[in-house]
């Protein structure tokens, strides 16, 4: 029996067995809309934004480790996922975008609501198509999938025009699929492994340097058991936090920009770096020229490209963390009193505790709600039980240095592109994919506005998504950037923000707000208890700064401390 491309489409996700969707409707998605209407195995989240529908997806695919799916319009709904496709782009996250499109007749010919999403879309994309033929429908939405979580995670655009949904023809779903030029490597060189190991056995001053690859590959059992197979320290990126329990006692923090004084100085003065997973992006490197002086590398990465890119390594190994990590494993176990003689690193541990004990994270305590407490609250509060969204700036770090993420899947942050407005429709993602879940998303007063539409849609698919804002008055990052290297010349930072409890309330959910320190505990029990979703205006000291801060051009010792 034949069926439409719009019945193919719905058969191919039911298929991958897709049991949610966020999208936003036009006329180029009426057919498909409409294939939809009685299919009761695939939930449909109507979001108030393209960009947020992106979004959304992305923060399901992080918080549930699937495939995150989008459907929108054609032109401008098109146009509005760039920023959503090159956020999960930056941060290898697999999300599938499915954008509708004019009829092929009139593709080129300027035709109303039409734009070549495929040539904008290709520099962010890891692949996309423009099906021309229905024939082809089914192939290529099992190619799109297999693309977008396999090897180095990203995001696929299938561009489907109206008349291809509309048009004739017979489903057959692929079982399996076969690109002769995609041929991941997923097991690591045994001979490299070997060497690796050679080297991290007669090291004296090791640091496992972790990435958001440990996160997408599942690997942070695997991580945890060999960095206490071998008492490694063990610092993570902002993409790898949640890789390693954020109260482990080997656990460094976060290193970078942003990063502790332990983290960075234990990279500075290494004389082996074992990096996993992780692309030596310039915000954790900082001044590339003295980035782990003394140090060899070894760099276990999925993606080949992402190998001596940024840092030349000594030993590369192209695999998936985790099959590499369980081989590593394999070795200690085999060679159990070969490493119980050669390894020692207590001075270096030694060290390590010195710098953490000396130079903690820690604000100066005044009479001002500090944002550094509100965030300490909520993960004593939660217990690390949640999933933690952010926007982007000073909240983003803020809550990467004093909330302990203990497992993997509950750090949903935008860490590449370091996109405002991030935040709030991936916590709706998640909330979906993990409905009896806390999900809070951690703002500030400049970047929820950027997607606050979406609180309509938290409201009417009754996703209790609590949204903590922390309210400077500012655009705080680039404010602290102006007060420390601009003179204190505040140009476009100082911002006039609506009342976000009316705001709230407008939209038919709750709003609350938190102005001293002993309303925090009361406040935030109140909101996490209810069912409903709710913003939470916290009005904290509107010039305080992230530190410890690297800045810009500067190597990872010279940070700048509270």
């Amino acid at each position: 029996m034949k069926r439409t491309g719009a019945q193919i489409f719905v058969e191919s996700l039911k298929a991958e067995g897709i049991d949610t969707i966020f999208c936003y409707p036009g006329g180029a998605t009426l057919n498909i809309t409409d294939a939809l209407t009685d299919i009761s195995q695939i939930r449909q989240v109507v979001v108030r934004h393209e960009q947020a529908a992106v979004h959304a997806a992305d923060g399901y695919a992080r918080a549930s480790g699937k495939v995150g799916v989008a459907l929108v319009t054609s032109g401008p709904g098109a146009t509005n996922t760039v920023t959503g496709i090159a956020t999960a782009y930056m941060d290898s996250i697999p999300v599938v975008v499915f954008s509708c499109q004019v009829n092929t007749m009139l593709i080129g010919n300027d035709a109303f609501q039409e734009a070549d999403i495929v040539g904008i879309t290709r520099p962010c994309t890891k692949h996309n198509y423009l099906v021309r033929d229905v024939k082809d429908l089914a192939k290529i939405i099992k190619e799109a999938f297999h693309i977008a979580e396999s090897g180095r995670p990203g995001p696929v655009l299938v561009d489907i025009p109206k008349d291809v949904s509309s048009a004739l023809g017979e489903f057959k779903y692929p079982e399996r699929v076969h690109i002769r030029s995609y041929q991941p490597t997923y097991v690591g060189h045994s001979g490299q492994i070997k060497k690796a190991m050679r080297l991290i056995l007669h090291a004296k001053r090791p640091v496992l340097y972790t990435g958001g690859g440990v996160i997408s590959s599942n690997a942070s059992q695997e991580l945890t058991k060999f960095a206490e197979a071998l008492s490694i320290p063990v610092t993570n990126t902002l993409m790898g936090l949640g890789g390693i329990p954020g109260n482990h006692p080997l656990f460094l923090g976060m290193l970078g920009m942003h990063g502790t004084y332990a983290a960075n100085m234990a990279i500075t003065e290494s004389d082996l770096i074992i990096a996993m997973g992780a692309r030596f992006d310039d915000r954790a490197t900082g001044k590339t020229d003295e980035f782990a002086p003394h140090a060899k590398i070894i760099h276990v990465d999925i993606d080949p490209t992402s190998i001596s890119k940024n840092i030349k390594v000594d030993i590369p190994i192209v695999g998936d963390t985790r099959n590499v990590l369980m081989h590593m494993l394999k070795i200690i176990e085999d060679e159990k009193d070969t490493y119980k003689q050669h390894h020692n690193i207590a001075e270096w541990i030694k060290k390590i505790t010195e710098w953490k004990d000396n130079h903690p994270l820690t604000y100066q305590k005044n009479n001002t709600l500090k944002p550094q407490y509100v965030i300490e609250r909520i993960f004593e509060l939660t217990k690390g039980k949640a999933i933690i969204t952010t926007e982007v700036g000073q909240n983003q770090m803020w809550t990467a240095q004093f909330f302990k993420f203990l497992k993997p899947r509950t750090c949903l942050t935008s860490g590449g592109l370091g996109t405002m407005g991030y935040g709030f429709p991936a916590a709706i993602g998640a909330q979906v994919a993990f409905p009896k879940s806390l999900v809070i998303d951690i703002a500030g007063d400049g970047s929820i506005q950027m997607n606050i539409q979406e609180l309509a849609t938290a409201v009417q698919y009754n996703l209790p998504v609590k949204v903590v804002i922390l309210n400077n008055g500012f655009l705080g990052m680039v404010r602290q950037w102006q007060e420390l290297f601009y003179e204190k010349r505040y140009t476009w930072t100082h911002l006039h923000s609506p009342d976000f409890v009316k705001v709230a309330e407008a939209y038919g959910a709750v709003g609350l707000r938190i102005e001293a320190d002993n309303d925090v505990d009361g406040i935030l029990k109140q909101a996490f208890k209810n069912n409903r979703p709710t913003f939470i205006d916290v009005r904290v000291n509107p010039e305080e700064c992230v530190y410890p801060m690297v800045p810009a051009g500067a190597s990872l010792k010279e940070m700048l401390l509270v």
